[in-house]
């Protein structure tokens, strides 16, 4: 499971990479579950539906902060949604369509980009968890496929939400080393550069077709330094 990133280096690089302004409420260095992270999305969504421009324009996108960790609509307490949240941060592509967790956001096509610069992963082939950093070779900023929602509860609490999109990775080059030994391989199922716009826009059943492996040898790794 990838439970932790590195958001942007730069507030530069919200606009560089992903062609949107940086949210005005601050986000650390450091996301893991729970905490506030920065996720794009599309500016207007309807559901099962995602607007489409005929002009061939770049659909509007806004970036904006949340949880990482997805609370679904159906979340009955915000106390229900604090427990259910650490564990809904990583979403099996395989299943989106199926899984109660995350068919409603997938059908409600509230697909997004998250941001970041890294994710970790532990190395257990020393015997001991190693965190390792994993990011891209020319160390620019990664966007990864990911779901968000917005929780509304009856006390009029209302939760932003997101989680990141995962893909197998067992016969990965480099993702078949790490995570618990015997354990299925995952990784963030990292977007091309160019398909972000179209994997925002796409309709639920041309989705799927953006998940897949990031090449291996586009990625490098290298242990947490503490």
């Amino acid at each position: 499971m990838s439970t932790q990133f590195e958001s942007l280096s730069s507030v530069d690089l919200y606009t560089e990479a992903f062609n949107v302004d940086m949210p005005a409420l601050p986000v650390g260095k450091d996301v893991w579950p729970r905490k506030p992270g920065v996720f794009i999305r599309l500016k207007r969504v309807e559901p099962a539906e995602p607007p489409e421009d005929p002009s061939g324009d770049k659909p509007e996108k806004v970036a904006e902060v949340g949880q990482f960790g997805l609370v679904p609509t159906w979340v009955k307490s915000a106390s229900d949604a604090k427990l259910r949240s650490t564990k809904l941060v990583n979403a099996r592509a395989e299943a989106v369509t199926t899984s109660n967790n995350f068919r409603g956001a997938w059908l409600a096509a509230k697909r997004c980009i998250v941001p970041m610069m890294s994710f970790l992963e532990d190395d257990f082939r020393s015997g001991k968890a190693v965190p390792t950093r994993i990011a891209r070779v020319d160390g620019r900023a990664m966007g990864v496929a990911g779901l968000w929602e917005s929780w509304s509860g009856a006390d009029g609490t209302t939760i932003v939400s997101f989680c990141l999109l995962t893909v197998n990775a067992n016969s990965h080059a480099l993702m078949h080393r790490y995570q618990q030994p015997g354990a299925e391989k995952r990784m963030p199922a990292v977007l091309n550069e160019g398909g972000y716009d179209a994997w925002l826009s796409a309709h639920p059943e041309k989705a799927r077709e953006f998940l897949r492996a990031y090449p291996a040898n586009w990625l490098t790794a290298n242990p947490v330094q503490k």
